[in-house]
């Protein structure tokens, strides 16, 4: 089959084979041909090496599809269900899953580790033990998660990270309270779902802060109040909270330069929610005085900070009232074949999402 290669971290450029096979499958396992797949972030930092992911590997971890298989003792789904990929399933038995922290399991990341591929060359990884630059995966049952017939595929792929992370740091991580002002550095596809999660906690100010102009205005549509430049959010600051600082701010980049802008942004006593996945060599410091007599909240977000199952079910109902608006996040359809210029679009800022159809 054909699937999106990189042969070694570092690489910026992606090759398309077509000598490809997707293996493991067996007990409790599912094989699902993959319709949509987004392009994310994260696909770019295990790349080039932010974040850690053994080479060669297939990018790709928010994909839909059908169920082409399924092993034994699998029992909630069957050949033909339509189904998104979660790529941090909770197992149901570790201490994380039993104390209600699913979006913690560590039980999953183990098959990170596992070649989900080969080609006549060797073995080849999938990201996240996913891989969803491809035409077909297996995967454990616990990734595969059926949606509704109304759910198209590019829609379900999102879901299946981006927008459960971005409105899950607002709607569970921070909790947005009504009425409160808020701050989003970095209005990619997960900021602008953050964004959308503080539109739907019913906060009064929603400021979205990105160097790219496209992406201003995106968070405008998207229900930002206010759009402004890096430059310009000290000002914003000033004039929105008289300088006191916002209640909430959310950092979606991903470096300690802007985790540090949005501690400063932030009011005495408010909160900073950590959403962006960084470096391991990126460190963060703030003086141990400050930390005690700001009182402010440092919360990473990782995954939307909850049950995840539950949000997609959450995200869909949202998204079926008219709260949440997922096709507008789609800004580029492409095949597999023009991956690379979707993957230089990311690069410069210009794309929210783009939704590669396999």
């Amino acid at each position: 089959m054909r699937a999106a290669l990189l042969t070694e971290i570092g690489q910026d450029k992606l090759e398309i084979v077509e000598d490809i096979e997707a293996v493991g499958f067996g007990p409790g396992k599912v094989r699902i041909r993959i319709r949509a797949t987004g392009l994310c972030h994260s696909d770019l930092s295990a790349m080039n090496g932010i974040l850690p992911q053994p080479a060669p590997f297939v990018p790709g971890h928010e994909g839909a599809g059908e169920v082409l298989d399924v092993g034994d003792g699998v029992t909630h789904v069957k050949p033909g269900d339509r189904v998104l990929v979660c790529w941090l399933p909770p197992c149901g038995h570790c201490p994380s899953c039993k104390r209600g922290q699913g979006h913690l399991c560590l039980d999953s990341l183990v098959n990170a580790g596992v070649p989900n591929f080969k080609r006549p060359g060797g073995d080849v990884f999938g990201f996240a033990g996913t891989g969803t630059f491809a035409e077909e995966v297996v995967v454990s049952a616990g990734c595969a998660v059926p949606i509704p017939d109304d759910v198209p595929f590019e829609i379900a792929a999102l879901i299946g990270c981006g927008v459960t992370t971005g409105l899950g740091a607002a709607i569970n991580t921070a909790q947005v309270a009504a009425g409160s002002s808020v701050a989003v550095i970095g209005c990619g596809g997960v900021g602008i779902s953050a964004v959308q999660g503080a539109k739907v906690q019913g906060a009064a100010q929603v400021i979205a802060v990105d160097p790219v102009a496209s992406r201003r205005e995106a968070a405008l549509r998207f229900g930002a109040t206010e759009a402004v430049s890096p430059e310009e959010f000290a000002d914003a600051k000033a004039r929105i909270t008289g300088n006191e600082g916002f209640d909430y701010v959310f950092e979606v980049v991903g470096k300690s330069a802007t985790a540090r802008t949005a501690y400063d942004m932030t009011r005495r006593g408010g909160t900073v929610c950590v959403v962006g996945a960084g470096a391991l060599d990126d460190n963060f410091q703030i003086d141990m005085f400050s930390l005690f007599f700001d009182e402010k909240r440092i919360l990473p977000s990782m995954y939307g900070g909850g049950d995840v199952l539950r949000s997609y079910e959450r995200t869909i109902a949202l998204w079926r009232a008219g709260r949440v608006d997922l096709a507008g996040l789609i800004t580029h359809r492409v095949r597999l074949t023009e991956i690379n210029d979707a993957l230089d679009q990311m690069r410069t800022g210009t794309a929210l999402r783009t939704c590669i159809e396999l």
